[in-house]
């Protein structure tokens, strides 16, 4: 056989062999840790370290921010509710009457051009249904007229179940700690980027949410997980809760506690007149 054909052979059973894929990437528990110390005043603090980053650590040396992205135009198709969908609200008076204050009472919030806006010391809005796994659409605009920095600069949050938080926040040139930037799980979390718009200008959120799920003991059998586009932009690819988002302090985050295969969605008024429109939801399956 000549010495091309014999190349041509090699070639040709080298193209045949099929490329294997690696095996599956698995991410790792981050590890937590929790020490207390004494304030000023003598009272014990917990302190929360998740792979050694305190919980609302300010240090960019040791939590550096996340890369600064430009948000993707507005994509009015993607933003329209499905057929599936509940409509939470669409701006009309009829879409309104879904929300209540946390005791089923009415809410103190307002309706403003089409748009739910906080009022100071209202307290959050929640949602007359409840919800387990979904797939939610929020849509929301901190004010224009910049006030404060921080954590005091049109601070919100989309509340799952009523209890796991997706921070909402002027973070558009606005540092703060990157577990409570816009479009954190609060504490426990930060977003793979920022990819926030100016202040006054509509943001969304596209979220994929499956409930964590409990034994009869109350141990976890399946975290909670989030799937969160901000803008267009990914934040959190599959990102799975290990532990609550609630305040514990300046510088820990809650642990999960059981409770019911579903719960309100909840809003929070944190002082700031923070809009938000388009709410629709499609139930999942678990």
């Amino acid at each position: 056989m000549k010495k091309d054909s014999i190349l041509t052979l090699v070639l040709l059973a080298s193209t045949a062999v099929p490329v294997l894929a690696g095996p599956p990437v698995v991410k790792k528990a981050p590890v937590v840790k929790k020490e207390y110390r004494l304030d000023k005043k003598g009272k014990k603090v917990e302190y929360m370290f998740i792979d050694g980053i305190k919980v609302h650590e300010t240090d960019p040396a040791k939590q550096p921010q996340p890369k600064v992205v430009a948000p993707k135009p507005y994509d009015a198709k993607a933003a329209k509710a499905p057929a599936n969908a509940k409509i939470l609200f669409d701006g009309s008076e009829k879409s309104y009457q879904n929300w209540t204050d946390t005791k089923g009472g009415p809410t103190r919030w307002k309706l403003v051009d089409g748009a739910l806006e906080s009022v100071r010391k209202s307290g959050y809005i929640q949602s007359k249904e409840q919800f387990g796994s979904c797939r939610l659409h929020v849509e929301f605009a901190t004010p224009a007229v910049v006030k404060g920095n921080g954590q005091g600069r049109g601070n919100s949050g989309v509340f799952l179940m009523g209890r796991y938080e997706l921070q909402v926040l002027d973070s558009y040139e606005n540092p703060t700690y990157p577990d409570g930037q816009c479009g954190a799980l609060y504490g426990r979390a930060k977003p793979l980027v920022n990819a926030c718009r100016k202040p006054g200008e509509w943001q969304t959120y596209d979220i994929t949410f499956h409930r964590p799920i409990f034994n009869d003991k109350g141990e976890v059998t399946r975290r909670a997980k989030f799937h969160v586009v901000h803008n267009g932009v990914v934040i959190h690819d599959n990102t799975e809760l290990y532990g609550g988002t609630g305040w514990r302090g300046p510088h820990s985050a809650s642990e999960y506690e059981k409770h019911a295969d579903k719960g309100h969605l909840q809003i929070q008024d944190h002082g700031n007149p923070v809009r938000f429109r388009n709410i629709w939801l499609v139930e999942l399956d678990d």
